[in-house]
């Protein structure tokens, strides 16, 4: 059974735009800031989120304090791209920590992992003692980012309103 189209407006896109800025933010303020009394307010966002628009929650940590400093790009390319091969990179990887990102690519590496390091020697520890480990890898190229030009994790939003039908299905409006 389909469910019925559901068209978000400017209220719906103005608040998953502040959620995203601020998970925190009190549903008084989130009201306020769209223009809504709060019951309403908070209605819409329980609605929103049965829609299934909300992965989940997070604190953004900065890594610096932290001692996270290096911030490597690590291609990987198998010997093979056969289900097993890919399967067992792909649980390997996921048990790492360090391994903030990891894409499945199209071009000349099957694997773009993003990690993050305090220094030099515990990079030099993952890759020798982990990451050449895992059965069936064939490369690995690494890249340094020297600094952080731009990093968010806000989606970009339509400006005017979004049609949903089915998760898998959604026509946009963006201008």
């Amino acid at each position: 059974m389909t469910t019925p189209p559901r068209r978000l407006d400017r209220i719906d896109i103005g608040i998953l735009s502040q959620l995203q800025q601020n998970a925190r933010i009190t549903n008084a303020d989130l009201a306020r800031a769209v223009n809504l009394s709060p019951t309403p307010c908070f209605n819409r966002v329980r609605a929103l989120e049965r829609l299934g628009l909300f992965k989940q929650q997070v604190t953004l940590l900065n890594p610096e304090p932290l001692g996270l400093r290096i911030n490597v790009f690590i291609q990987v390319s198998l010997e093979k791209q056969v289900e097993d091969a890919l399967l067992r990179f792909e649980q390997a990887i996921s048990e790492r920590p360090e391994v903030m990102e990891c894409y499945l690519m199209t071009g000349d590496a099957d694997y773009l992992l993003r990690v993050v390091m305090p220094d030099m020697q515990t990079l030099e520890r993952f890759i020798v003692d982990h990451l050449t480990k895992i059965p069936g890898i064939s490369n690995i190229r690494s890249s340094f980012a020297l600094k952080q030009v731009r990093y968010k994790t806000a989606l970009p939003l339509p400006s005017s309103g979004l049609t949903l039908t089915d998760p898998d299905d959604i026509a946009t409006d963006w201008r």
